[in-house]
């Protein structure tokens, strides 16, 4: 069984799930190298994981031996870093977003192609257990016609998390509350509700000393005629306090909360199935809100690059979200339904 080399790049807030979902994997994987422009950080992860540390992530594409990078550094340059790593010959695993722009989108895409390495998008939240049941009764068809799918996420990022770093809550680097923290959310949208054909934003900068939406509000239409909707905020007093997806449907209701969609708190079908005793077992309790998805989003990686399966989430599924987000802060700034795909 191959054994992959990984590299990864930026060493920052969402890099300790990266690093210890493949101190996990280490039958799968060894971790060679770990890059950052702040040389503590490089090295601080360097000598925990055992890697290599490097400041310079040229330097680290040509002398590292790696078959994978995993770009977890701000949003906007995951594209520009994702091409250097596919000419380069190497899979690139990119943290969400895949970047902050469909051309930027596109670009990587195209270059992983040319290349012919992988492209993966990191949305892990698929692979939360509770998620997982919810699509395969979706799979199953047990809601029947699928009326609305409601989603939550009311976190908490005090203007001391936005300080800590120059580019957070930029439009160039980062993007807002539905660019950046939720989503996965809208990944989860369309995941379990299909294509969505428009939406509807309104978005605003309510407390926060950023460019970019600290709250929001998003009305969706699906293909099938569903609607959904999406309530986000980051001003949530004093801490998150609920990440959360409500299908609504012709013969079941589902509802699943908790902080990051980590509990399953209404489950309720017209017809018996074995899945209706597993309601406990998939309830958990995240460390954080990132959940434990990493994990299994890395063992799909090996799994596809070893042609055992197909990826969760490749750049064409990954770009998907980010249209969506795009085409809520056209909404938003146009004062007008838009429709999708964008032009």
């Amino acid at each position: 069984m191959k054994k992959f080399n990984v590299a990864l790049v930026g060493c920052g807030r969402i890099a300790s799930s990266h690093f210890e979902s493949l101190k996990f994997l280490s039958h799968d994987c060894h971790l060679t190298a770990v890059c950052d422009c702040v040389p503590v950080r490089a090295a601080e992860a360097a000598e925990k994981y055992g890697a290599k540390a490097y400041t310079d992530y040229d330097k680290m594409l040509k002398e590292a031996e790696a078959d994978i990078v995993a770009i977890a550094t701000p949003s906007g340059m995951h594209p520009e870093m994702g091409v250097k790593a596919a000419m380069a010959g190497k899979h690139v695993i990119s943290e969400k977003p895949m970047a902050v722009s469909l051309e930027g989108a596109d670009k990587l895409i195209k270059a992983c192609h040319d290349a012919k390495v992988s492209l993966f998008v990191v949305k892990q939240n698929r692979l939360n257990p509770t998620m997982q049941l919810l699509k395969r009764a979706v799979m199953k068809g047990r809601f029947g016609n699928i009326y609305a799918i409601h989603v939550n996420v009311f976190w908490q990022r005090p203007q001391s998390y936005y300080d800590l770093a120059p580019w957070r809550g930029t439009k160039v680097m980062d993007g807002g509350a539905f660019l950046n923290q939720a989503s996965h959310y809208v990944d989860s949208l369309h995941w379990l509700g299909g294509e969505i054909i428009s939406v509807s934003g309104y978005l605003g900068t309510l407390a926060r000393k950023i460019e970019t939406e600290d709250t929001g509000s998003a009305i969706l239409r699906f293909a099938s005629g569903a609607f959904g909707s999406m309530n986000v905020t980051m001003l949530t007093y004093p801490k998150n306090l609920e990440g959360s997806i409500t299908v609504l449907g012709e013969n079941g209701t589902v509802r699943v909360g908790g902080v990051a969609i980590n509990q399953i708190q209404h489950w309720e079908f017209s017809d018996y199935d074995d899945d209706d005793g597993l309601i406990e077992k998939s309830n958990y309790n995240p460390p954080n809100v990132y959940g434990h998805g990493h994990i299994p989003y890395y063992k799909n990686v090996f799994a596809a690059l070893r042609g055992e399966q197909t990826p969760e989430t490749d750049g064409n599924e990954g770009r998907k979200s980010l249209e969506v987000i795009l085409a809520i802060y056209k909404s938003s700034e146009e004062g007008r339904s838009i429709s999708l795909p964008l032009k």
